[in-house]
Protein backbone atom coordinates (compact mmCIF):
# COMPACT_ATOMS: atom_id res chain seq x y z
CA UNK A 1 0.00 0.00 0.00
CA UNK A 2 1.03 3.66 -0.58
CA UNK A 3 -0.43 5.84 2.17
CA UNK A 4 -0.64 9.83 2.17
CA UNK A 5 -2.34 11.39 5.17
CA UNK A 6 -5.86 11.50 3.71
CA UNK A 7 -5.67 8.72 1.36
CA UNK A 8 -4.19 5.34 0.62
CA UNK A 9 -3.47 3.28 -2.80
CA UNK A 10 -4.03 -0.29 -2.82
CA UNK A 11 -5.12 -3.32 -4.78
CA UNK A 12 -8.81 -3.44 -6.55
CA UNK A 13 -10.42 -5.97 -4.22
CA UNK A 14 -13.31 -8.23 -5.78
CA UNK A 15 -15.92 -6.16 -3.70
CA UNK A 16 -14.64 -2.81 -5.55
CA UNK A 17 -15.78 -3.95 -8.87
CA UNK A 18 -19.27 -3.10 -8.49
CA UNK A 19 -18.89 0.08 -6.76
CA UNK A 20 -16.86 1.07 -10.11
CA UNK A 21 -19.34 0.34 -12.29
CA UNK A 22 -21.75 3.16 -11.98
CA UNK A 23 -18.66 5.70 -12.57
CA UNK A 24 -17.91 4.35 -16.19
CA UNK A 25 -21.44 4.83 -16.78
CA UNK A 26 -21.86 8.55 -15.17
CA UNK A 27 -22.09 10.48 -18.54
CA UNK A 28 -21.09 13.64 -16.71
CA UNK A 29 -17.51 12.33 -14.87
CA UNK A 30 -16.71 10.57 -18.28
CA UNK A 31 -16.56 13.09 -20.26
CA UNK A 32 -14.12 14.74 -18.19
CA UNK A 33 -11.25 11.85 -19.60
CA UNK A 34 -13.34 9.93 -22.66
CA UNK A 35 -16.09 9.59 -24.95
CA UNK A 36 -18.83 8.80 -23.58
CA UNK A 37 -20.99 5.11 -24.18
CA UNK A 38 -22.43 2.67 -21.89
CA UNK A 39 -20.90 -0.29 -20.34
CA UNK A 40 -22.51 -3.45 -19.26
CA UNK A 41 -22.02 -5.33 -16.25
CA UNK A 42 -20.03 -7.87 -17.74
CA UNK A 43 -17.80 -5.31 -20.23
CA UNK A 44 -17.35 -3.85 -16.62
CA UNK A 45 -16.08 -7.08 -15.16
CA UNK A 46 -14.39 -8.38 -17.95
CA UNK A 47 -12.44 -5.12 -17.52
CA UNK A 48 -11.73 -5.21 -14.18
CA UNK A 49 -10.20 -8.85 -15.02
CA UNK A 50 -7.78 -7.67 -17.68
CA UNK A 51 -6.68 -4.67 -15.07
CA UNK A 52 -5.79 -7.45 -12.85
CA UNK A 53 -3.83 -9.24 -15.43
CA UNK A 54 -2.34 -6.81 -17.52
CA UNK A 55 1.62 -6.74 -17.24
CA UNK A 56 2.41 -2.87 -18.41
CA UNK A 57 -0.24 -1.45 -15.92
CA UNK A 58 0.08 -0.66 -12.42
CA UNK A 59 -3.96 -0.03 -11.33
CA UNK A 60 -4.83 1.19 -7.43
CA UNK A 61 -8.14 1.96 -5.88
CA UNK A 62 -7.73 5.18 -3.70
CA UNK A 63 -9.28 4.81 -0.53
CA UNK A 64 -9.92 7.64 1.93
CA UNK A 65 -7.41 6.54 5.50
CA UNK A 66 -10.66 7.93 7.67
CA UNK A 67 -13.31 5.41 6.78
CA UNK A 68 -11.46 3.34 4.07
CA UNK A 69 -14.06 4.71 1.75
CA UNK A 70 -13.14 4.10 -2.09
CA UNK A 71 -13.72 7.48 -3.84
CA UNK A 72 -11.49 6.47 -7.04
CA UNK A 73 -9.02 4.64 -9.14
CA UNK A 74 -5.55 5.84 -10.67
CA UNK A 75 -2.99 3.81 -12.56
CA UNK A 76 0.33 3.64 -14.63
CA UNK A 77 -0.46 1.98 -17.75
CA UNK A 78 1.82 1.28 -21.24
CA UNK A 79 4.76 0.97 -18.49
CA UNK A 80 7.79 0.23 -21.00
CA UNK A 81 10.44 -1.59 -19.71
CA UNK A 82 12.89 -0.02 -21.84
CA UNK A 83 11.98 3.28 -22.14
CA UNK A 84 11.14 3.32 -18.71
CA UNK A 85 7.98 5.66 -19.27
CA UNK A 86 4.42 5.14 -18.33
CA UNK A 87 1.13 7.18 -18.49
CA UNK A 88 -0.51 8.24 -15.78
CA UNK A 89 -4.78 8.49 -15.18
CA UNK A 90 -6.69 8.91 -12.60
CA UNK A 91 -10.47 9.24 -11.84
CA UNK A 92 -12.45 10.71 -8.73
CA UNK A 93 -16.05 8.73 -9.16
CA UNK A 94 -18.45 11.11 -7.13
CA UNK A 95 -18.47 15.24 -8.03
CA UNK A 96 -18.64 15.45 -4.05
CA UNK A 97 -15.38 13.92 -3.83
CA UNK A 98 -13.44 15.76 -5.88
CA UNK A 99 -11.80 19.15 -4.98
CA UNK A 100 -10.88 17.78 -1.47
CA UNK A 101 -7.27 17.66 -2.25
CA UNK A 102 -7.48 13.48 -2.40
CA UNK A 103 -6.76 13.44 -6.50
CA UNK A 104 -3.51 15.49 -5.84
CA UNK A 105 -2.38 12.76 -2.97
CA UNK A 106 -3.09 10.30 -5.01
CA UNK A 107 -0.94 11.34 -7.83
CA UNK A 108 1.99 12.34 -5.29
CA UNK A 109 1.57 8.75 -4.33
CA UNK A 110 1.64 7.33 -7.79
CA UNK A 111 4.39 9.33 -8.99
CA UNK A 112 6.34 7.95 -5.75
CA UNK A 113 5.73 4.99 -6.57
CA UNK A 114 6.76 5.29 -10.09
CA UNK A 115 9.62 6.78 -9.43
CA UNK A 116 11.05 4.85 -6.17
CA UNK A 117 9.32 1.63 -7.09
CA UNK A 118 9.16 1.14 -10.76
CA UNK A 119 12.52 2.81 -11.14
CA UNK A 120 11.06 5.02 -14.07
CA UNK A 121 12.40 7.95 -15.62
CA UNK A 122 9.53 9.60 -17.08
CA UNK A 123 5.70 9.65 -16.50
CA UNK A 124 3.32 11.86 -19.22
CA UNK A 125 -0.43 11.81 -19.29
CA UNK A 126 -3.18 13.33 -21.55
CA UNK A 127 -5.33 16.07 -20.67
CA UNK A 128 -8.70 17.88 -21.84
CA UNK A 129 -7.45 21.19 -22.59
CA UNK A 130 -10.99 22.35 -20.48
CA UNK A 131 -10.56 20.65 -17.71
CA UNK A 132 -8.68 23.51 -15.69
CA UNK A 133 -8.89 21.50 -12.15
CA UNK A 134 -7.01 18.48 -13.35
CA UNK A 135 -4.37 20.69 -15.22
CA UNK A 136 -3.66 22.29 -11.66
CA UNK A 137 -3.27 19.10 -9.72
CA UNK A 138 -0.94 17.83 -12.28
CA UNK A 139 0.84 21.27 -12.29
CA UNK A 140 1.04 21.01 -8.51
CA UNK A 141 2.63 17.77 -8.60
CA UNK A 142 5.45 18.64 -11.23
CA UNK A 143 3.89 18.09 -14.63
CA UNK A 144 4.99 20.54 -17.19
CA UNK A 145 2.67 21.35 -20.37
CA UNK A 146 4.48 19.84 -23.45
CA UNK A 147 2.18 19.95 -26.02
CA UNK A 148 -0.98 20.54 -27.30
CA UNK A 149 -2.97 18.07 -29.70
CA UNK A 150 -5.58 20.28 -31.36
CA UNK A 151 -9.06 18.91 -31.76
CA UNK A 152 -7.22 15.49 -30.96
CA UNK A 153 -10.60 14.10 -29.08
CA UNK A 154 -14.34 14.13 -29.77
CA UNK A 155 -16.34 14.41 -26.73
CA UNK A 156 -19.94 15.63 -25.74
CA UNK A 157 -20.62 16.53 -29.55
CA UNK A 158 -17.40 18.43 -29.88
CA UNK A 159 -13.67 19.16 -30.57
CA UNK A 160 -11.25 19.47 -28.15
CA UNK A 161 -7.62 20.58 -27.34
CA UNK A 162 -5.69 17.69 -25.61
CA UNK A 163 -2.84 18.68 -23.55
CA UNK A 164 0.28 16.47 -23.13
CA UNK A 165 2.33 16.67 -19.60
CA UNK A 166 4.83 15.03 -18.89
CA UNK A 167 7.36 15.01 -15.53
CA UNK A 168 10.76 13.53 -15.29
CA UNK A 169 12.58 11.77 -12.63
CA UNK A 170 14.96 14.45 -11.42
CA UNK A 171 11.95 16.92 -11.67
CA UNK A 172 10.28 15.01 -8.97
CA UNK A 173 10.98 16.30 -5.54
Amino acid sequence: MLTGNQVYLGPMRDEDVPLLFPWINNRDTTLWSAPYHPVSESDHREWAQGVIASSDRAFFVIRRISDDRVVGTCQLHSIHPVHRTAELQIRIGEAADRGRGCGSEAVVLLLRFAFDDLNLHRVQLHVFADNASAIRVYEKAGFVREGLLRQAAHIGGRYVDVVVMGILREDHA
